[in-house]
């Protein structure tokens, strides 16, 4: 069959070639015959052509002069039928010219099996003889959809050199390749920065920080336009110190003491997750200061010969020694005269200047007695005010808080079980401070008294309770000058009068207290003293680097009240506590109200004014001055972490498919959980899981939350991205009290109730936490409850002996006992080493009496939860039994 079939090719090959030849024939007897010698030329040849999709494509062929054009594709020639033929004139040769096109289709270039492309060629004919044009591919246009490498993504330092691969996808022609940045054309004509190599590939040179971005390659011939996936590259830049500070002055102002230096990673800042500086960004040196020398007295010198007018005098110099480094002048006179006696003075002759001077000095004595006179009265008018306006003086000695309740006496009579017999009705005092004893020793301040005088002008002590309306006190505290700038926020402001005998401040539900220690106010003194927590929008501190706010501001009042002894101001904190991570500050505001540092955790001095224990979630702060607070943080490396508090909300009633879960995050305070707490029970919220702490590191990440595993059947999320992210700054500088998002969830059906689905926490590029949620959502629709905001039920303000678990006599005598030193131990060390506080122990020492600062704190700490039974019984193991420290009676309480 082969055979047959190239016999048959054979022949149609030879009629063809002979049906030419007479075409030629007769073709060439029309010529004329100055053209007969002439072998036909191309004007125009068939060129290289792609089939886009389904369009065929057109091939040209022009000739002069010739007599004949057809085409022969793949070895066979094109049937005439196939010819467009057009027969024209060359107007300046008046040579024939002859142009023949043919179309060839996709289904024609299909039929070609092999290796070999299809091709067309032409042939022009002449009489004198044939001409071949150049052979014509016709390929069929594609482009693949698939590249064949794809740039990856990539995180560079800063001034790297960056290279992104890319293969193009597979097409005929060959794809053109582009590469775009945030969907913008890269030319690296116009940026030298980038370069393109053959192969496709982009290098940019030197990375800069706008080199950040997504990258996409771009391939594209006539048939498409294909996208590579996108690769983002990350210019990140290593963080690196500040050159150091000058040294601090030395922290003693005599003898052995520290001084510090410190960096900053800021040259450059750390940016798009970069390390973080290596090493400390504070040094500490120790350095020891000159102490300061007082100036002392040298002998007095021999007294002078009496003189002219009857006196003599001596001398003595401030040089033994003579003060130097700050040290303190001499006190005192440093010239002494004497009267002569009568044998010393020489004679002068009487006359009229001692009449003279007899004058004067009856006249001065006239004017003493007269104002003397005047002085008598005006003391006696005032203390009659005074005392007309006295109308319980038992005040002063007990509490202010009406109590008619008499203990029984127990059998063994335990001084730590016993309170005192306060059956009396006690007294509270209204009006503004005022030394009881001394009718002009009021209180004041720079811009005047703390609260404005009563109408009349007199301070009266009232029997009965304090006014219990706190919004009359605070709108008399906010028309003075220096407290303008206090909040009017009756909800988190307490107040109270208190005399000697102390008390106590509670902000409820925030874990603020003020305690006020007996004798920490002088006898004598009545003070109107007020709490507060401030809004941290309302109060910007001033912080810089990696400092950040670990605690609320809080302020009590007035500022510049004369204490005895220091206060203890708890309020909660957010750290982890582990000084070893942070360097905290206690920040106070002065009366210009710029921030000041008054105290670094770890550096305490026991002679200054104030003095901090720092607890797992709470701050102890001793202080002698009262005034506006806040603990600021500065970590000292990435290993440095706040808590946060996750606390997770819904709506109470649900009548739709849509459901939000609200997710706050916020410092780990009492405070801040109240203010949040507040808010929903207002918008009529629900609290749908218990609040989780999480540690939130000084990572520069940002803070990502997700929903997953939710049943999928029943529940959808509407969110269009995976998670959801809270930026670090956001959290880490505190500025904002909370921080929530909102999870979106639809539900197929109205009748699905439960949801059951685990919300994921993490840092980026760092561990995260994961919580299970399960609940009903008809089940429980009641709103927030009330319990969530009374846990702390207790009075606001409590005076006199009420706010101490501690009787004030019995206290006395513990303190008494324990103070002196015992040489077998048995003194307030041991009392301090039981009750784990011996790390304040040379802060103690420092105290006229340690052992009632060591009750302060204890009382500070344990006035909710104190077992009165268990400080017994620490006492009972120190040894201290004797029947006058724990046996007492009631006419002695």
């Amino acid at each position: 069959s082969n055979l047959a079939a190239s016999a048959l090719s054979c022949l149609m090959w030879v009629e063809l070639e002979s049906w030419l030849k007479s075409s030629e024939h007769a073709a060439t007897a029309t010529l004329p015959a100055a053209f007969s010698d002439l072998l036909p030329h191309f004007l125009v040849e068939p060129e290289d052509e792609f089939i886009v999709k389904n369009k065929p494509v057109t091939l040209t062929c022009r000739s002069t002069p010739a007599t004949q054009i057809y085409f022969k594709c793949n070895g066979e020639w094109v049937h005439q039928d196939d010819h467009l033929i057009e027969r024209t004139v060359d107007p300046a040769t008046a040579l024939p010219v002859m142009q023949v096109t043919i179309d060839i289709t996709r289904q024609q270039v299909e039929k070609i099996f092999g290796l070999d492309d299809y091709w067309c060629q032409c042939v022009a004919w002449s009489t004198t003889g044939t001409q071949k044009s150049q052979k014509a591919y016709i390929r069929i246009a594609y482009l693949r959809k698939n590249f064949e490498e794809e740039p990856q993504g990539k995180e560079v330092a800063l001034d790297q050199e960056v290279l992104l691969r890319c293969h193009p996808p597979e097409g005929v022609p060959q794809a053109e390749v582009e590469w775009q940045r945030n969907e913008d054309v890269i030319d690296p004509v116009s940026d030298p920065n980038f370069f393109i190599t053959a192969d496709h590939n982009l290098v940019i040179k030197k990375a800069r920080l706008a080199d950040t971005g997504n990258y996409t390659c771009v391939a594209k011939n006539i048939v498409a336009r294909r996208k590579s996936t996108s690769a983002t590259v990350l210019v990140y830049v290593n963080g690196g110190w500040s050159t150091w500070t000058t040294w601090s002055s030395c922290s003693a102002v005599c003898g052995r003491g520290w001084q510090k230096r410190s960096r900053s990673c800021t040259n450059p800042t750390p940016l798009n997750g970069g390390t973080s500086c290596e090493g400390q960004n504070v040094q500490k040196s120790a350095c020891v200061a000159t102490c300061p020398v007082d100036g002392g007295w040298s002998e007095w010198s021999k007294w002078s010969a009496c003189g002219a007018d009857c006196s003599m005098w001596r001398t003595r110099e401030c040089t033994q020694p003579s003060p130097g480094t700050g040290g303190k002048e001499c006190q005192g006179l440093d010239l002494q005269s004497l009267n002569c006696t009568s044998e010393q003075c020489p004679q002068t002759v009487s006359g009229a200047e001692d009449v003279a001077l007899y004058v004067g000095m009856v006249a001065v004595a006239l004017c003493l007695t007269l104002l003397l006179i005047v002085v008598v009265l005006v003391y006696r008018r005032k203390k009659e005010g005074l005392d007309a306006d006295v109308a319980d003086s038992s005040i002063l000695t007990t509490g202010f808080q009406p109590m008619g309740i008499k203990p029984s006496k127990p059998e063994n009579s335990h001084l730590l079980t016993i309170q005192p017999d306060l059956t009396t009705t006690t007294t509270s005092y209204q009006g503004t401070l005022r030394s009881r004893h001394d009718a002009t020793g009021k209180f004041s301040m720079t811009n005047g008294p703390l609260l404005d005088p009563l109408p009349n002008g007199s301070h009266t002590l009232h029997n009965g309770k304090l006014n219990p309306d706190p919004a009359e006190f605070v709108s008399r505290l906010s028309t003075q000058t220096y407290f303008k700038t206090l909040p009017r926020d009756v909800a988190n402001t307490s107040y109270g009068t208190f005399n000697f005998l102390g008390g106590r401040l509670t902000i409820p539900n925030t874990g603020i207290s003020l305690l006020i220690p007996p004798e920490a106010i002088p006898r004598g003194k009545i003070y109107e003293i007020y709490l507060t927590v401030q809004r941290k929008e309302d109060l910007r501190l001033p912080l810089a680097g990696c400092q950040t706010l670990l605690s609320p501001v809080v302020s009590c009042g007035p500022p510049g009240v004369v204490l005895s002894r220091p206060v203890i101001l708890s309020m909660d904190h957010c750290s982890d506590a582990c000084l070893d991570n942070w360097a905290i500050r206690l920040k106070k505001q002065n009366y210009e109200g710029a921030w000041e540092d008054v105290l670094l955790m770890g550096e305490e001095l026991v002679s200054e004014p104030y003095y901090c224990q720092l607890e797992a979630e709470t701050c102890r702060l001793f202080s002698e001055h009262l005034g506006t607070f806040a603990l600021v943080g500065e970590s000292l490396h990435m290993g440095a972490a706040k808590r946060l508090r996750l606390v997770l909300f819904s709506d109470a009633y649900c009548s739709t498919l849509e459901y939000n879960i609200r997710v706050y995050c916020m410092d780990d305070t009492q405070d801040v959980f109240k203010e949040v707490m507040q808010m929903e029970r207002q918008l009529g919220g629900r609290l749908i899981d218990e609040p989780h702490v999480l540690l939130f590191k000084d990572s520069y990440h940002n803070l990502r939350l997700s929903i997953h595993d939710m049943p999928q059947a029943h529940w959808r999320s509407k969110l269009l991205a995976g998670y959801q992210e809270i930026p670090f700054y956001h959290i880490w500088n505190g500025s904002q009290r909370y921080l929530h998002c909102t999870f979106t969830l639809e539900r197929l059906s109205l009748s699905t109730c439960e949801l059951t689905c685990q919300l994921c926490v993490w840092q980026v590029e760092g561990e995260g936490q994961s919580f299970s949620l399960d609940f009903n959502i008809a089940k429980d629709t009641r709103a927030v409850d009330s319990e969530f905001l009374l846990m702390d039920s207790n009075t606001t303000a409590l005076a006199g002996p009420s706010a101490f678990q501690i009787p004030y006599l019995i206290r006395q005598k513990i303190c008494s006992s324990l103070d002196a030193p015992c040489p077998n131990g048995a003194d307030w060390r041991m009392l301090a080493q039981r009750l784990k506080l011996e790390r304040h122990m040379s802060f103690f020492a420092s105290k006229a009496s340690p052992t009632s600062v060591i009750l302060d704190l204890w009382e500070a700490q344990h006035f909710h939860s104190g077992n009165i039974n268990q400080l017994a019984t620490v006492m009972a193991d120190i040894g201290k039994q004797e029947a006058m420290i724990f046996l007492v009676s009631d006419g002695e309480c």
